[in-house]
């Protein structure tokens, strides 16, 4: 394990690259250990500045947009036309259709039913973002039973999200410590991916108390100081998302 820290008067974030295995059998994951100040610190913004479907630029590109000093790809909400969607207070988009990840002010993260609340009320309860992909990985610091055999309706062409596969998860291990976990993929020699229950106790492992799955494949990226810190497939380009979560400069 090898890694970096960052620290400014609004964070302290300590990147590390793990590799596990050897071979056909080789897993590469970096993981970003975020100390907020206070949530709010944990922002969204959107490809091109504009909320709406079918709108993409590389995580890196975003990011540059708002001065990231740290970004992840986020749940790439402009892919569907539903789901939850409160980004930095704000209320979005209000058609709950799935398990989503509330991330609140108080520096506290839950998973949530979207069908059984609207984004009225998580705002006024304090929601600072939503997360709509999945399914959660752990809750109560253990890992959610039966995610491996989860689908989620986000991929045309019946695109398994099980598997070993590249991923981005988010988690919190306490108040206003978050855990991001980007596993590298499909990359034969590098890294192969990550099963769903396998990248749970990746973050049960390192204290996580809440995960949940955000979107992946070739979108999984993660970016510090203007670079991409991950390999993306192998191949280390990016793939244009609708939005990241990330922390200013």
């Amino acid at each position: 394990m090898s890694g970096t820290t960052y620290t400014s008067d609004l964070a302290t974030i300590d990147i590390s690259k793990t590799v596990v295995g050897s071979g056909s059998d080789q897993l590469v994951y970096f993981t970003a250990d975020l100390q907020l100040k206070d949530a709010t610190v944990l922002r969204s913004a959107f490809a091109n500045d504009e909320f709406g479907q079918n709108i993409i630029e590389v995580p890196s590109a975003i990011a540059s947009s708002v001065n990231a000093v740290w970004a992840v790809n986020g749940d790439y909400y402009g892919f569907r036309d539903n789901g939850i969607v409160v980004r930095n207070g704000v209320a979005y988009r209000d058609e709950g259709a799935r398990q989503g990840l509330a991330w609140y002010r108080d520096g506290s993260m839950r998973l949530y039913d979207e069908t059984a609340t609207n984004a009225k009320t998580l705002v006024a309860d304090g929601v600072w973002q939503t997360l709509s992909f999945g399914p959660g990985l752990v809750d109560g610091g253990a890992v959610v039973d039966g995610i491996d055999s989860v689908e989620v309706d986000t991929n045309f062409g019946n695109h398994s999200v099980q598997g070993n596969q590249p991923r981005t998860g988010i988690g919190l291990v306490d108040t206003n410590r978050v855990l991001v976990i980007v596993a590298d993929g499909r990359s034969t020699g590098y890294s192969r991916g990550i099963g769903m229950s396998e990248f749970a106790q990746v973050f049960v492992d390192r204290g996580a108390r809440v995960a949940y799955n955000l979107d992946g494949g070739g979108s999984s990226a993660m970016v510090f100081d203007g670079d991409l810190v991950n390999n993306p497939l192998g191949r280390g380009q990016e793939r244009g998302t609708s939005d990241i979560l990330y922390v200013g400069a």
